[in-house]
């Protein structure tokens, strides 16, 4: 059995992290980029699908892509992010399938079954995209997952010609705590979103 993880690593993770929408002027390096999604990769998809793409917009070229298709009230805090990942959803992940579920013939049950490939593609690089977050913060990184973009406008600039389809952002950097961060809004009680059947 695994052990509970420590308080403090349970606060970074869950109880203390925050939706930044400010940054500190520090880079995230490529390494660390590496890192987060070496740990992202892991977790759990069905028939191991992993059906998330990412485009880490990190350059100032790309940023300048990006910057048209966010809405007026995301476009300041995005652009100043050190860096904004695109989650993004491929509805051809079953091509992968021989070499990511090579015990079956995985890609068989999704071949010609379109509202199957677009159920399962959704569902897991949505968990995916929270698998990422929790990385991030795992390795000392702050984000800002955001929806309130152009979906269409970003696919043309960064997947055309592909079957993948962006799902929401995520900023990510050090976030300024000094600088637009609202209190933490309230969460649901147990007995307010669970039930044990």
């Amino acid at each position: 059995m695994s052990e509970l993880l420590s308080e403090a690593s349970l606060d970074q993770l869950f109880r203390s992290a925050r939706t930044f929408n400010a940054w500190l002027p520090k880079e995230v390096s490529d390494e660390q980029l590496h890192q987060l999604y070496e740990l992202a990769k892991f977790g759990p998809t069905s028939a191991n699908a992993s059906p998330m793409r990412v485009v880490f917009v990190k350059s100032k070229a790309a940023k300048a892509q990006l910057e048209p298709f966010l809405s007026e009230g995301n476009r300041a805090k995005t652009m100043e992010a050190p860096v904004t990942a695109i989650v993004a959803t491929d509805h051809e992940f079953y091509e992968q399938l021989p070499k990511l579920f090579p015990h079956a013939d995985a890609k068989s049950w999704f071949v010609g079954n379109q509202p199957l490939i677009d159920t399962t593609a959704f569902r897991n690089a949505t968990l995916q995209g929270a698998y990422l977050l929790l990385a991030a913060r795992a390795v000392g990184l702050d984000c800002g997952p955001m929806s309130g973009f152009d979906n269409a406008g970003v696919d043309a600039a960064f997947f055309a010609g592909t079957a993948i389809r962006s799902n929401f952002l995520i900023s990510i950097g050090y976030g300024d705590a000094s600088r637009n961060l609202f209190p933490r809004s309230p969460r649901l009680t147990f007995d307010e979103a669970c039930t044990i059947a």
